[in-house]
């Protein structure tokens, strides 16, 4: 897919500051400094739109990214950060919860985990609550530029036993570094688009 005009258009705390438009929109989660910001701006081809961070815990709010005006590529805070307060991580958390459970134009939820580690308690627990809230999902196994190409896919089957024995949600490797995996995501996004 070709994007011509990717634009930023809010940071939100509440459901009063959503757009309030009929695009899709296609969120990301995963724990925090997981790399859900370097993949907004691979899958567009940009360098900065969205705002990337060395510091684990940068996102504190939910961000909107207008993708030539066909859907949003949704930004949720990253989870699992413990220099946060206490006070601050449940703020965080209860309006994740509200967006995940109350937000009516969600279309897919992309989790991303990292592809060295073995999932966390909090990936497991993230996991679980994406499949109660029944939302399509896909798995994003990230970093995979710092394992060998030759492992790559060994190890995210191994994921998906871990993770989702029962195969029935789709686990892409990725890499901001190595440009050789989105179109994999990409076609995925653009036939489940195609659906609405």
């Amino acid at each position: 897919m070709i994007i011509k005009n990717p634009k930023f258009e809010i940071s939100a705390v509440s459901p009063k500051q959503y757009p309030n438009n009929n695009l899709p929109e296609i969120v990301l989660v995963g724990k925090s400094n997981v790399g859900k910001s370097s993949f907004i701006n691979t899958m567009i081809n940009r360098k900065k739109l969205a705002r990337t961070s060395s510091e684990p815990g940068k996102t504190r709010q939910i961000n909107f990214y207008n993708i030539d005006n066909l859907f949003y590529f949704v930004d949720l805070p990253g989870y699992g950060y413990s220099k946060m307060s206490k006070k601050e991580q449940e703020q965080v958390g209860k309006f994740i919860e509200e967006y995940l459970f109350k937000r009516d134009k969600i279309h897919l939820v992309i989790f991303l985990i990292d592809i060295r580690h073995n999932p966390t308690e909090n990936d497991k627990l993230m996991y679980d609550y994406i499949i109660r809230s029944g939302l399509p999902c896909i798995i994003i196994a990230n970093k995979a530029d710092k394992i060998a190409v030759t492992k790559v896919n060994e190890i995210v089957k191994d994921l998906q036993k871990k993770l989702n024995p029962i195969g029935d949600i789709p686990i892409f490797a990725f890499s901001s570094e190595r440009k050789i995996y989105q179109d994999d995501v990409w076609d995925f996004i653009e036939n489940s688009l195609k659906i609405i």
